[in-house]
C-alpha cells in the first residue's frame, strides 16, 4: 500500500484541475477555484508552494478560455490570472486522460451524467496518482466505483471522493455535525430540507434531470451491485428510527413533507458504515425528508411524479423526459439551466433532528432521553453551494491531508473528511453549521 499523499507529492504541475470547465455547472467551478486561488495569494490557505497551481480541461480551447474570461469579468480583484493552465481533454480520449491527471494533484470532475462519462475520469485519475473529486448524485455510480477502484485506489495512495456538492455535503456532513454537538451518544437524525427562491421562481439545469431520469430506470440494478458489494450490515443501536409515509404533514414546519428521493440517504449510511467498521464508531441511523408546501403544492408534485415514474420505465418515455424537460418538471428544469436572478434568488435550510443517549445511559437498554436540532443554511444549492462545497472539499483533501483517512481508496465526504476542517471551511465561504437547540435530557 503506498503511504498517504506519496502520489501527491510535488513535481505535478497543478494542486487542482477543473475538468468539465466549460459547462454549466463547472463555469461556477471555476469562478470558485479562483476565488480560492486568490485567497491562498492572500496568505489564507497552508499549501506549500502558497498558492493555488491550477488548470481548467475540456474538449474546446476556445471554450476554455471564454470560461476564464468570464470568471475574471465577474470577479474583478480575484479574477484568474494568466497563469491558469488551459488542457484540452476529451472524456472519450483515454489518452487525454492520463495526460490530465498525471498533471494534476486534485481533478475536479464536472463531466456528468457520472453513469456515462464518469468512470473514465475515475481509471484515469487511480492510474496515474491523482485524486478525483465529483459532484454525483448516483448510488449506482458511486457504489459501482468503489466495487471496482477502492483497491486500486488504496494501493497507489489516491482518493476518490463522490458525491462532493449539494449532494451530498450538507447531508452527510450535517449529521456528524450534529453527533459531535451532542454531549452523549447519537443514534437517530431526521433531515428535512428546505429549498426557498424568490419571485424568479426556482431553476436548475437539465443535466441533473438526466441523472434522475437515468438513476430511477435503473434503480434495480442498485440492489444486484450492493450484492456484489457484500456490504457488512450496520447495526441498529438504540431505538429504531420510525419509518415515515411517503408524504405526511409536519407540524414543526407546518408544511407537507415527502420522503428525499436524493441521493443523501445512501451517502450517510455508506459513511455510518465505515465509520462504524474502521473506527469503531456508533452508527447513527438516518431519515431524509423534504418539505413541499401545501395542499395544492402536494397535488401537482404527486400528479408530475406519477408521471415521470410511468414514463421513466420505458425506452420512449426517457427519450420524452429528457427531450422536453421544462414540461414535464412544470417549467422548474430547463436545458439553459437558472437565470442569476433566479439564483441570487434561492436558498436553502436543511434542519437535523437528532435523538440519543446521554453520557453513562445504555442506549441497548433504555429509551433516548436527549434531543438535538442543528442547521445547515447555504445559498442556492445547485451552482452556488454545490461549487462550494466541492472546491472546499479539494482544499480540505490539499491541505489537510494529516487528518484523511490513511490509506486511499473510494470514499464518502463523511467517510473521508470527519477528521478534518471541512466544516470550518465551509463556515467560512457561507455554508453555515449551527446547533439550533441544545440537548435537554
Amino acid at each position: 500500500m503506498a503511504a498517504r499523499g506519496s502520489t501527491m507529492a510535488a513535481g505535478r504541475v497543478y494542486d487542482i484541475v477543473v475538468f468539465g470547465a466549460s459547462g454549466f455547472t463547472g463555469q461556477f467551478v471555476v469562478e470558485e477555484v479562483a476565488r480560492a486561488a486568490a485567497a491562498t495569494a492572500a496568505g489564507e490557505g497552508q499549501l506549500c508552494s502558497g498558492r493555488l497551481r491550477w488548470a481548467v480541461a475540456g474538449r474546446s480551447r476556445e471554450k476554455l478560455r471564454a470560461v476564464l474570461d468570464r470568471a475574471a469579468e465577474r470577479l474583478g480583484k480575484a479574477a484568474p490570472g494568466e497563469d491558469v493552465g488551459v488542457l484540452l481533454c476529451d472524456v472519450s480520449d483515454a489518452g487525454s486522460l492520463a495526460a490530465m491527471a498525471k498533471q494534476t494533484r486534485v481533478v475536479l470532475n464536472c463531466v456528468g451524467p457520472y453513469r456515462f462519462f464518469g468512470e473514465p475520469v475515475v481509471e484515469a485519475c487511480v492510474e496515474n496518482g491523482a485524486s478525483c473529486i465529483d459532484i454525483s448524485g448516483e448510488p449506482q455510480f458511486l457504489e459501482g466505483m468503489y466495487l471496482k477502484y477502492n483497491e486500486k485506489a488504496a494501493e497507489k495512495g489516491v482518493y476518490i471522493i463522490g458525491s462532493c456538492g449539494f449532494d451530498s455535503i450538507p447531508a452527510d456532513m450535517g449529521v456528524l455535525y450534529t453527533r459531535d454537538k451532542l454531549k452523549g451518544t447519537l443514534t437517530a437524525v431526521e433531515s428535512f430540507l428546505s429549498v426557498k427562491s424568490g419571485p424568479e421562481g426556482l431553476g436548475v439545469h437539465d443535466g441533473t434531470w438526466k441523472s434522475a431520469v437515468y438513476g430511477l430506470a435503473d434503480e434495480a440494478s442498485l440492489k444486484k451491485l450492493r450484492k456484489q458489494i457484500g456490504y457488512a450490515p450496520v447495526p441498529v443501536v438504540g431505538a429504531k428510527l420510525k419509518k415515515r409515509g411517503f408524504m405526511f404533514y409536519s407540524p414543526e414546519f407546518k408544511e407537507y413533507c415527502l420522503t428525499f428521493m436524493g441521493s443523501d440517504g445512501s451517502v450517510v449510511k455508506r459513511t455510518q458504515r465505515y465509520l462504524h467498521t474502521e473506527l469503531q464508531q456508533t452508527p447513527v441511523q438516518y431519515g431524509a425528508y423534504v418539505t413541499v408546501g401545501g395542499l395544492g403544492s402536494v397535488i401537482k408534485l404527486m400528479f408530475l411524479g406519477m408521471l415521470f415514474l410511468l414514463l421513466v420505465k420505458f425506452n420512449f418515455g426517457r427519450k420524452l423526459l429528457t427531450k422536453y424537460p421544462e414540461f414535464f418538471s412544470a417549467g422548474r428544469f430547463s436545458k439553459k439551466g437558472p437565470t442569476q436572478k433566479q439564483m441570487d434568488g434561492t436558498s436553502f435550510t436543511m434542519t437535523f433532528f437528532g435523538e440519543g443517549y446521554s453520557e453513562g445511559q445504555d442506549p441497548q437498554n433504555a429509551k433516548p432521553n436527549v434531543k438535538i436540532c442543528t442547521e445547515v443554511k447555504g445559498p442556492e444549492p445547485g451552482y452556488v453551494a454545490t461549487p462550494i462545497a466541492m472546491v472546499q472539499a479539494a482544499l480540505s483533501l490539499l491541505e489537510d491531508s494529516a487528518s484523511l483517512p490513511k490509506r486511499g481508496g473510494v470514499y464518502s465526504p463523511g467517510a473521508a473528511f470527519s477528521k478534518t476542517k471541512l466544516i470550518d471551511r465551509l463556515n467560512n465561504r457561507g455554508v453555515e453549521f449551527s446547533v439550533i437547540s441544545k440537548p435537554e435530557v
